[in-house]
């Protein structure tokens, strides 16, 4: 069942950072389920290809009929140079940019805030949110020039809420929240909506690196879950289109939180 029951995603362009696995790549199968091209944007390049082959793989399944093209990208979101090219590639290759998932992002090592390196710092905060903040320097020009978008950034639960231990982590996603809502000020008016996502405990490769991958450190993080389990990738896709489809049209500037009740 198509999750777009109120818009057209058929013959539309959609990029996506983080795309090589959890829910990147979840939400780049959602895309090309609703009949978007997708674009798969990532630093794994082993990991890229995968998630194209499993977007070609659906071609020809029942109700794929409209499935449209994918295709691999090498982008390192903290270089303005490889963020351009890669959606100039897209560019080159759809001739257009109707949707962008900005959600490449990595994790923080457990530490207190004074024990904090200054390296660890620089790295959450520039792959986190100076990745977005450049994605959507090149996204939103693009979007201009052909009378609108939409742009869903990553943020995460711990960007409406303090975490132990987590200071770059959750400065980073709190960024990730004000610039989203900054930007979609900016650019409202002019056909191009910008919100956010901000994900719960969700089960993914990220998640595994936290918790240490062994039963006793999913049970600590699933503790956290007032729902009483992880949440699922597609659970976090389903929300990015529908965020990016006509039926959200009035939706501008939100951070939507979906996390279990981790945050109430």
């Amino acid at each position: 069942m198509l999750l777009n029951s109120n818009g057209n995603f058929t013959d539309k362009v959609a990029f996506v950072t983080g795309a090589a696995n959890g829910i990147g790549r979840a939400t780049a199968l959602a895309f090309a389920r609703e009949g978007a091209n997708v674009v798969v944007a990532d630093i794994s390049e082993q990991g890229n290809q995968e998630t194209v082959r499993i977007i070609e793989e659906l071609d020809g399944r029942a109700g794929a009929s409209l499935l449209p093209k994918a295709i691999a990208i090498r982008c390192d979101v903290t270089r303005a140079e490889d963020v351009k090219a890669a959606l100039d590639k897209t560019i080159e290759t759809f001739g257009r940019l109707d949707f962008a998932f900005n959600n490449a992002g990595v994790e923080q090592k457990i530490a207190a805030t004074a024990d904090l390196t200054e390296e660890e710092w620089d790295r959450i905060v520039n792959i986190n949110l100076r990745g977005v903040f450049l994605c959507l320097k090149h996204e939103i020009p693009l979007m201009l020039k052909q009378g609108g978008g939409a742009i869903v950034n990553t943020s995460s639960g711990a960007g409406v809420k303090g975490f132990k231990g987590q200071a770059a982590y959750v400065a980073a996603k709190h960024g990730v929240v004000g610039l989203t809502k900054a930007a979609a000020l900016d650019y409202a008016a002019q056909n191009i909506r910008i919100n956010a996502v901000c994900p719960g405990i969700i089960d993914t490769p990220m998640m595994d690196r936290f918790s240490g991958g062994t039963p006793e450190g999913r049970e600590r993080v699933i503790s956290q879950e007032p729902i009483g389990r992880m949440g699922q990738p597609e659970e976090i896709a389903n929300a990015v289109v529908w965020l990016c489809s006509d039926a959200s049209s009035f939706a501008i500037g939100h951070a939507l939180v979906i996390d279990g009740g981790q945050t109430v």
